[in-house]
């Protein structure tokens, strides 16, 4: 409307100006043909035929006075003519926008802003966009907190169910023998098993949820690694021993991590276990450790059962058990945790088996 009423002033404006330029030439015409008229009567010229030389001039057209309206009009009709289709495209972007503003809205983020081009409009899609970008991140985190969660739970009642309805079977055969101390002594020792596994399985829970919720802040600094590795194996050594089995150190004494040593120990006694719950009587676990230029390398290697080929890319997921575990206990988060912790820190944890000939992992910072 203000464009129109603009146009609509310029041209009566000219239309005005167009009429007092008409009025001007008419008056300049008339003092020339009054000057001419003058001159040739001063000539000798008779007046009948001055008056009649006149009088077969052909009087001034008027047409010129439209012609700068109708300049102006023309004018008017093309701004008008580009300003609607400009306004048409930019109702398009609008209609556009809103429609994936609404997408995002409703969590959906398959389409984007017109983008591409520069101007003010596009500074604010381009706003949007990273709006709509933090948005899906946290969408996406959510969902995997509501999917953790759930999981988390399932796998939680899944995993005490065993130890519980064992305790449960072993406090029934105690309180219906109760004059059998020898059966009270052994399901007693069998609870306390249980209990214990159900303990560890808890810490393992609460320590893989801290992991995985962020609330866990690594104090690192320079450690001798060979202090970290023996605090990490101390309580294996003495099952080693039992079940026949040795866990050789191979390294330099001096060499350091920076690290956080509390969480390394972890991550170290669980690929250490890992490697006892897998090696047969008389197999051997190395741990070994060396510093290059680049990087540092710790690796825990056994010459046991091996990982088979099928169950090697899903090793690291929590819970996961291969078929070859068996019987042996295990919750599935050792190796889960371990990997946490070592990515945590800055590391990396890669696994390389071959089936019947062992494993070997690797740390690498």
């Amino acid at each position: 409307m203000f464009l129109i009423l603009v146009c609509v002033l310029q041209i009566c404006f000219l239309g005005i100006c167009s009429i007092f330029q008409t009025q001007n030439i008419r008056a300049i015409l008339a003092e020339r043909e009054f000057a001419a008229a003058s001159c040739l009567l001063e000539k000798g010229v008779s007046p009948e035929l001055v008056a009649s030389a006149w009088s077969h001039l052909k009087p001034v057209s008027v047409s010129g006075i439209f012609i700068l309206p109708a300049a102006g009009l023309s004018f008017a009709l093309v701004i008008l003519a580009g300003t609607a289709v400009f306004l048409w495209k930019r109702e398009r972007i609008y209609e556009e926008a809103g429609q994936v503003i609404a997408y995002y809205a409703e969590g959906r983020f398959g389409k984007h802003l017109p983008a591409g081009q520069t101007g003010t409009l596009y500074q604010l899609f381009g706003s949007i966009e990273q709006l709509a970008q933090s948005l899906q991140s946290k969408s996406e985190m959510e969902h995997k907190a509501k999917t953790f969660l759930r999981d988390m739970i399932s796998n939680i009642s899944h995993q005490l169910k065993t130890p519980l309805a064992a305790l449960s079977m072993y406090m029934e055969i105690i309180t219906e023998e109760p004059w059998n101390e020898e059966e009270v002594k052994n399901f007693s020792q069998k609870s306390m098993q249980s209990v214990e596994r159900m303990k560890d399985l808890v810490h393992a829970l609460l320590k893989m949820a801290r992991l995985d919720a962020g609330s866990i802040t690594f104090e690192k600094r320079d450690c001798l690694i060979l202090d970290i590795i023996e605090q990490g194996v101390s309580d294996l050594m003495e099952r080693a021993k039992c079940e026949d089995k040795q866990i050789l150190l191979d390294g330099k004494q001096e060499e350091k991590l920076f690290c956080d040593p509390r969480w390394m120990r972890e991550a170290v006694g669980n690929l250490v276990k890992n490697a006892l719950d897998h090696t047969a009587a008389g197999g051997v676990i190395r741990v070994s450790w060396q510093e290059t230029p680049v990087v540092f390398r710790l690796t825990v290697t056994d010459n046991g059962s091996g990982i088979e080929e099928e169950d090697i890319h899903h090793i690291f997921k929590q819970f996961y058990r291969s078929k070859s575990s068996g019987e042996r206990q295990g919750a599935g988060l050792g190796l889960s945790l371990a990997r946490s912790i070592v990515e945590g820190q800055g590391g990396n944890l890669s696994v390389e088996s071959s089936l019947g000939e062992g494993s070997r992992f690797c740390m690498t910072f």
